[in-house]
């Protein structure tokens, strides 16, 4: 029997939905090659109907990781120039294929005291929106065709493995956890849905701080997180994502990056833990980006994380209780200021 598979328009068609695997029998993951390539497309097509964009814009946005990356990828089969700003945490290899995409990146050198790199992006950013008189912005954090995206993702899980009893996914813009449950609540409101922080996030209510574990977390609170929708949240350190990572690829064949081994570790802790549940894990992108670092063993020692870490999150009862590197909060579907 011969299979036909379908012939797509575009690189960006034929892979901004995720590959679904099972891992065990209750427990899925969704893998993602490039997860932000579907916001960045559908918010993008929106603008366009919207008459946002068209002949002669700027697109401007403020992006250190795989946003840039997507956005650069559909600018680029669209033909509209694009500016990312970002800061350090945008490595050499990463800004060599934005600027091979036509973008032009722009780095903030220094952080600003309060809210960070992000709060120092975006005052450049407000900076180049004059200098930029037709320009758009998508504005990942705040913009509500991020999460309204996510409608494909859920549809997908419905037909293939039907609506899970848990979805577990990193929190950074608030888009992929907020946006797919909100969808896949649609037919069963009971759904749980468990957000993945890092220590030193503002997200959930932490102060923030420095972070080494990077792709989620944020400095600031995006409006596109809707607190009111995650029944638990995990704060998950750097040495337990890394692990989890390495584990993933050589247990399980899937090279992916560190925020898909934060999603992973805590899916599986909550897949083994409810063995009645089906648990689908979001796993955003790749692991090409870290080849020098996660899955080198020098560079894991050298920074002092060539360790597993904690194997059992630690119950804390609000955001800011100590409880070591790895904790997590029955959230139970509480706004940020309740919970805090």
């Amino acid at each position: 029997m011969t299979l036909a598979a379908p012939v797509s328009r575009s690189v960006v068609e034929a892979t901004e939905l995720p590959r679904i695997i099972r891992i065990r029998p209750n427990f899925h993951v969704a893998a993602f090659g490039l997860m932000k390539l579907l916001p960045a497309r559908f918010m993008l097509d929106r603008a366009e109907e919207r008459g946002e964009v068209g002949p002669g814009t700027t697109v401007l946005e403020t992006s250190s990781g795989t946003f840039g990356l997507g956005l650069a990828m559909v600018c680029r089969l669209r033909g509209y120039p694009l500016t990312i700003v970002g800061d350090p945490a945008i490595d050499a290899p990463l800004k060599r294929r934005l600027e091979h995409l036509g973008a032009r990146v722009e780095i903030c050198p220094k952080p600003s005291p309060v809210g960070g790199y992000q709060r120092a992006r975006l005052d450049r950013l407000e900076e180049l929106r004059a200098e930029y008189p037709n320009h758009w912005v998508p504005g990942q954090y705040r913009n509500p065709d991020n999460p309204r995206s996510y409608a494909l993702v859920a549809e997908q899980l419905a037909e293939t493995i039907g609506v899970p009893d848990c979805l577990v996914g990193a929190v950074g813009s608030g888009g992929s956890t907020s946006g797919t449950s909100s969808f896949l609540r649609m037919l069963v409101p009971e759904m749980t849905l468990i957000g993945v922080d890092t220590q030193r996030s503002a997200i959930f209510g932490q102060p923030d701080g420095p972070r080494v574990l990077r792709g989620l977390g944020n400095s600031l609170v995006p409006p596109n997180v809707d607190h009111s929708s995650y029944d638990q949240v995990h704060w998950i350190g750097a040495a337990e994502a890394f692990a989890a990572t390495r584990e993933l690829y050589a247990r399980h064949c899937l090279f992916m990056g560190p925020t898909s081994g934060a999603s992973f570790k805590v899916a599986d802790w909550f897949a083994r833990r409810n063995p009645d549940a089906t648990v689908v894990a979001l796993l955003p992108d790749e692991g090409y980006r870290y080849q020098d670092t996660v899955y080198s063993d020098e560079w894991l020692h050298a920074q002092g994380l060539a360790h597993a870490g904690a194997a059992e999150p630690y119950e804390v009862v609000a955001p800011t209780e100590p409880g070591g590197s790895w904790t997590w909060l029955n959230w139970g579907r509480r706004s940020l200021a309740d919970a805090s």
